[in-house]
């Protein structure tokens, strides 16, 4: 029960990865604020996280025997975002983790002069900018506690480049450049801003996951192959588990990482170690 005792918010909780995170967190003990768009995104070529996805996310935690709530908001919406933030302090009267997951993978799948200006902005909006809010609401109380976590949920295309995803690669690269300047911003009042970057995760169908398939699509992969084809770049010939990634965000939530800042943990079985 390593987060026992502590109060953690995750954005993208409806599925996969932040489904994971969520159900990881519980079992260690933390009390949640579940957020996810509950909508679809125009310009998002694929099905979004649903409210009846976050409420099934959230009854999984509370099997766990911990106090959990929800709340819809679209990272891209400044006031969304900070009434997220009262909603949380309303609630708990703290907040000792944020794990910034919401996020998508597409429009993508073109060259970069065949990205749209929308595009573009829409990709940085969701997936850099919306962290930033995200720390914009929550940093204030977290300096005045003079204490907590922030893990942001970049990827391993914010280590490398990938052919014709150039929008997704400069949020998530980014991201990275967001969570080491934070992470100087708040060292003094031991906040601490940490980077997750993960590799191929399995859509696992107990998560409801798709984010694997829907970057398959994007990239003229048969659904049907797409596993087999992630896997042929793994130097550990396996994809990746969402609970892998929700195991280094555990760990970075907890007081055993109290002096981990700055940092980015990569969970890629080995993929950007070539």
């Amino acid at each position: 029960m390593r987060l026992s005792g502590k109060v953690a918010v995750i954005t993208g909780a409806a599925r996969g990865i932040g489904r994971a995170c969520a159900l990881a967190f519980a079992r260690e003990g933390a009390s949640l604020v579940l957020a996810d768009v509950c909508a679809d995104l125009p310009g998002v070529p694929y099905p979004l996280g649903s409210a009846s996805q976050l409420a099934h996310t959230a009854r999984l935690c509370r099997d766990s025997g911990v106090a959990t709530t929800t709340a819809q908001v679209d990272v891209r919406d400044g006031a969304a975002v900070h009434a997220l933030a009262e909603q949380a302090f309303d609630r708990f009267g703290q907040v000792d983790a944020v794990v910034n997951n919401a996020g998508i993978a597409a429009p993508s799948g073109k060259p970069v002069h065949e990205v749209t200006e929308a595009e573009w902005q829409l990709m940085l909006d969701v997936d850099l900018s919306g962290a930033w809010r995200v720390l914009r609401a929550f940093g204030p109380a977290m300096v005045r506690q003079r204490s907590g976590s922030v893990i942001n949920i970049s990827s391993t295309a914010g280590l490398v480049g990938y052919r014709h995803f150039a929008g997704y690669t400069a949020a998530k690269h980014g991201l990275i450049g967001l969570t080491r300047s934070a992470a100087l911003d708040y060292a003094p009042v031991k906040v601490r801003v940490n980077a997750v970057c993960p590799g191929s995760v399995r859509d696992d169908p107990k998560l409801e996951g798709r984010m694997l398939a829907e970057i398959a699509r994007s990239l003229d992969v048969a659904v049907s192959d797409h596993e087999t084809t992630f896997v042929q770049a793994q130097p550990t010939n396996e994809l990746l588990a969402a609970e892998d990634v929700a195991a280094a965000a555990v760990y970075l939530a907890s007081d055993d990482a109290r002096q981990v800042t700055g940092t980015v943990l990569t969970v890629d079985g080995g993929f950007t170690a070539r």
